[in-house]
């Protein structure tokens, strides 16, 4: 199947995305027709200065590759070097109601907290369909928060395929989205959900040090050692539980519930246990950027693969308007 996906650099890649979205990423490369790319005109809604945007775009691409995705075996690019998405946002702009757009989560939610919204928030969605519409795709993995996003591209979809298809022909496919309903909430040095507007990250590619740092950071309570403590109310220990091989994961769980474990000795485990869990990727990332002309090729490579696909469809969709 076509699978399609982007991740905004909008910051060092932390591991909430990692289970979210990016070990999703390497698994539905195998048997698909994968694209995968780096949102850099999503990043402009909140990134504003060039040099930052330029590292952050090279950063994600290098952690991408370290991660586990394989230019040979999917398409890999960055946004920007697509100007066809563009053009398509405007034609899908031109057919889509105002009101679809003023009901969207992340417009409403600034709207009512006060805060300026500008244009790029409020048209984010229609960016969105356009670089899922643009490469045909069939399956966007997607987490429960996006599902809106992606109704949103079926929606636009199926008006454009009306207004300019009819009952002759189909514009364009119609996405589905692949749900990661499965996928735990991450959660973050300070007990909520991981997230880099909360700042309680823990950043994948962060040295050991930094790493075993950041963890006797975590914030827990004043149960003492001795103690009984419930393993499934401790955000600790759920996130230990998401890196832990699975003995030690059972110890650990075992010793909760009878007393005995105290949050100091899982904090230590807690890092080492990420620590270890990326350590190949570490490497692979410093070889990775060890040589920028490779990392510069993949990227050419893939702008050159998404293009080739980016094209065909717009012709359609200009065709359709009666553009050229």
């Amino acid at each position: 199947m076509r699978i399609l996906s982007g991740i905004q650099p909008s910051g060092a890649l932390h591991i909430g995305n990692y289970l979210g979205a990016i070990r999703q990423y390497v698994a539905l490369q195998e048997g698909n027709d994968a694209y995968y790319f780096v949102a850099d005109f999503h990043a402009l809604t909140s990134v504003r200065d060039a040099a930052t945007l330029r590292k952050y775009v090279s950063d994600v691409l290098i952690d991408l590759l370290s991660l586990g995705l394989d230019p040979d075996r999917a398409v890999l690019f960055v946004q920007s070097d697509v100007p066809e998405v563009a053009e398509l946002t405007w034609l899908l702009t031109s057919v889509t109601p105002m009101g679809w757009l003023e009901k969207c989560v992340s417009y409403k939610d600034k709207v009512q907290q006060g805060l300026p919204a500008e244009h790029g928030l409020f048209a984010y969605p229609v960016l969105q369909a356009a670089d899922i519409l643009l490469y045909d795709a069939e399956l966007v993995p997607v987490g429960q928060d996006q599902k809106q996003h992606l109704e949103i591209t079926r929606d636009v979809a199926e008006r454009f395929n009306h207004v300019y298809g009819g009952k002759k022909k189909e514009v364009f496919r119609l996405p589905k989205p692949y749900i990661l309903d499965s996928v735990a909430v991450v959660p973050g040095l300070d007990g909520r959900k991981m997230s880099k507007s909360y700042g309680n990250t823990i950043e994948i590619f962060d040295e050991p040090a930094v790493i075993r740092k950041k963890v006797k950071k975590f914030v827990t309570d004043s149960t003492p050692v001795e103690a009984p403590k419930d393993p499934d109310a401790d955000p600790l220990f759920g996130l230990f539980k998401l890196f832990a091989k699975e003995a030690d994961r059972d110890e650990v769980e075992r010793r909760y519930r009878e007393g005995g474990i105290g949050y100091g000795e899982v904090k230590t485990r807690l890092g080492e246990a990420l620590i270890e869990t990326f350590a190949e990727a570490r490497e692979r990332r410093a070889e990775w950027v060890a040589r920028p002309e490779r990392v510069a090729a993949v990227r050419a490579a893939g702008a050159e693969k998404a293009r080739a696909t980016a094209r065909e469809v717009l012709e359609r969709a200009r065709a359709a308007c009666g553009l050229g």
